[in-house]
């Protein structure tokens, strides 16, 4: 019969491509996300869990900039991209409000001495 050698064949090409593909992820490591944020919020929020007073508010408005910019980059994107009306609209809205906050939280580290990169962080 036929079909087993080329059952055979396709079994090996796909176990040899995993083995390849686990190689390379063993040699050169995994992907790293395109966007500069990359810090997950749980990660942001735990290391906040030990910190009090200026040092919290320091990372906390560090933080919270990136988290705000991140939304900001990720609306500017679905304003582009997005099908509905609706998307959009909200996509604006965010980036307005986002913006906006994000000013003030850099002004906030500006009038109170802290550095733009946050203390202690990633």
């Amino acid at each position: 019969m036929q079909t087993k050698p080329l059952l055979y064949g396709l079994i090996g090409f796909f176990i040899g491509g995993l083995l390849v593909a686990l190689a390379a992820n063993s040699w050169f490591g995994p992907a790293k996300p395109a966007a500069t944020h990359e810090m997950p919020m749980s990660e942001m929020t735990s290391s906040l869990r030990d910190k009090k007073g200026d040092a919290y508010d320091q990372m906390f408005i560090s933080h919270m900039i990136e988290h705000h910019q991140a939304a900001v980059d990720m609306s500017r994107l679905s304003e582009q991209n997005a099908k509905h009306e609706e998307i959009k609209t909200l996509s604006r809205e965010i980036i307005a409000a986002q913006e906006k906050e994000i000013q003030q939280m850099r002004q906030w580290q500006q009038q109170w001495g802290y550095s733009a990169e946050h203390q202690g962080g990633h």
